[in-house]
């Protein structure tokens, strides 16, 4: 899949009201925000990772190449899903001067166009790497990080369009997927598992990260919380010997 391009409004600056508010909840304010929560968590060291937020038709961008720890509103970017008319010409109603679109863009615009997102949060949690790795050795199943009789479990709902939240005997399925040289590139194969997982909520990056999303603000983060929660428990269980599936119900 070839590289996104970026086509940038010929004047930003009657839109710069887009990214200001005295809002704390405002979507601009609220990505620097979570942005630099994250950066404590260590899911967005050396300017990688992202979030964006959908507000109805408009989506908030966090940049790409900063540090997301420093990110100030007016660093955001913003587009109208409506005027999407080509992936490769994304067109832009604020687009900041000195910074660059995130490469992460049209994998954010697919939880928003395909899941009816709220909100997509990207991280480069050491945990959900280790998860995927861990993954990788096996001689079977190395596509798909399963688990189930964790109390955890119960922060991520059922699916897309369905009720209610899974249970403590569930079993939470995230799908992997290969990393690719450019981020963008990853797109037609995220797209082809939420396809093959309808479920799912978020999806692995092997050797890369995790794009995770949510109805809402509230919902993605809890569950990009609650997925590192399981990660680290998971590394943590295969050092012990313990299964990650158990048929103890």
């Amino acid at each position: 899949m070839a590289a996104t391009s970026s086509q940038e409004p010929t004047d930003t600056r009657d839109h710069d009201h887009l990214v200001k508010s005295a809002d704390s909840q405002h979507p601009a304010n609220l990505i620097c925000t979570l942005c630099e929560k994250f950066y404590h968590l260590g899911w967005v060291a050396g300017t990688g990772g992202g979030t964006s937020i959908r507000d109805n038709d408009l989506v908030y961008l966090a940049p790409s190449g900063v540090q997301k720890e420093l990110m100030k509103p007016e660093d955001i970017y913003v587009l109208s899903i409506a005027q999407q008319k080509d992936p490769k010409n994304r067109i832009y109603l604020r687009a900041p001067p000195s910074l660059k679109p995130s490469q992460c863009t049209p994998l954010f615009m697919a939880a928003f166009t395909k899941r009816n997102a709220g909100c997509c949060i990207h991280t480069h949690s050491q945990w959900a790497v280790l998860v995927t790795l861990l993954l990788e050795t096996r001689p079977l199943n190395t596509n798909v990080f399963a688990i189930n009789n964790i109390e955890q479990i119960k922060g991520f709902g059922r699916g897309f369009q369905k009720q209610g939240n899974l249970g403590y005997h569930d079993t939470l399925r995230i799908p992997v997927i290969e990393n690719t040289p450019h981020e963008e590139d990853l797109t037609e194969s995220l797209e082809a598992a939420m396809d093959e997982f309808p479920d799912t909520y978020a999806v692995l990056v092997r050797r890369h990260g995790l794009y995770v999303w949510g109805e809402t603000v509230h919902k993605a983060k809890t569950q990009a919380e609650s997925l590192d929660y399981l990660f680290q428990l998971a590394v943590e269980m295969k050092k012990l010997g313990i299964p990650w599936l158990s048929d103890i119900a």
